[in-house]
């Protein structure tokens, strides 16, 4: 049983970044003062988030580093050893947050042993806390099971206006652990939406910073990601705007179960 240690509000996405355009992101949010950092092995680039953060003169203690275990190693026998690789890549002895990506495709690998595997992961100083991503309300529960309700640091979903995933959150803060809030802003769809950009007009801000702030307000965490230093620099700003009821209530009113992300194979039955 281990309380959770908190997860940052606000941190720095880093999906569908390769290479030298990863390092500058990664560099650039550091020297704006983004403190964590969200990658993945899927992404593909892990080396490059663990260079950006050795070479931006932050102390790796001053970080709080994401990354995910991928489903092609989830069996016991492999997923210790790939976070070790992660680590290596990321030029650090731990990461601060590990979780599983996706279900297992098909329930291949039962959630019981790629938790316990987390768990043993943890035991070892691999990872300081452990959790789940893309998990409909059932796989929370087998999760919870195996691993309990206590030892998940957060459950990572997609989450926005137009698909607020209430279900899952609420079921999620039924057990105490919080949400993070994964394409918070739709691809940018939202940026457009005009209940979001009088909101913004109304009050002085962009409607990234509506978008980012309203979900805080629900308790989620948000790690939008950005290749322009002027958009991650404005971003950060969204942690100092606070919305009232009336405008949060404008929001609530967008949901239109506007999934995005969807991968046949991958995704559970979504609640």
């Amino acid at each position: 049983m281990t309380a959770h240690l908190n997860i940052p509000p606000f941190g720095l996405g880093t999906f569908r970044l390769k290479g030298q355009t990863a390092i500058d992101s990664v560099a650039t949010g550091l020297s704006l003062g983004y403190r964590a950092i969200d990658t993945a092995q899927i992404y593909g680039n892990e080396a490059e988030v663990g260079q950006a953060i050795a070479q931006s003169g932050v102390a790796r203690e001053s970080i709080f580093l994401t990354t995910k275990i991928w489903t092609d190693n989830y069996a016991e026998d492999k997923l210790v050893a790939s976070l070790k690789d992660s680590l290596v890549k990321l030029r650090t002895d731990h990461a601060d947050l590990v979780l599983i990506h996706w279900p297992s495709p098909g329930g291949t690998v039962p959630v019981a042993e790629f938790m316990d595997a987390l768990a043993d992961a943890r035991r070892q100083g691999l990872a300081k806390q452990i959790g789940v991503s893309n998990f409909n309300i059932a796989l929370m529960r087998e999760a919870i099971a195996a691993v309990g309700a206590d030892a998940i640091a957060t459950n990572q979903v997609e989450l926005h206006p137009y698909l607020q995933n209430r279900k899952v959150a609420a079921f999620a803060a039924s057990q105490g652990i919080p949400i993070t809030s994964y394409m918070t802003l739709a691809y940018r769809a939202v940026l457009k939406d005009p209940a979001i950009e009088r909101i913004a007009a109304e009050r002085a801000a962009t409607p990234a910073q509506v978008t980012l702030a309203w979900a805080m307000q629900l308790g989620h965490a948000v790690i939008p990601s950005s290749t322009q230093r002027a958009n991650l620099a404005s971003n950060l700003l969204a942690q100092e705007l606070r919305l009232d009821d009336s405008e949060m209530a404008r929001i609530a009113a967008l949901e239109r179960n506007g999934r995005l992300v969807d991968p046949e194979g991958l995704a559970p039955a979504w609640d």
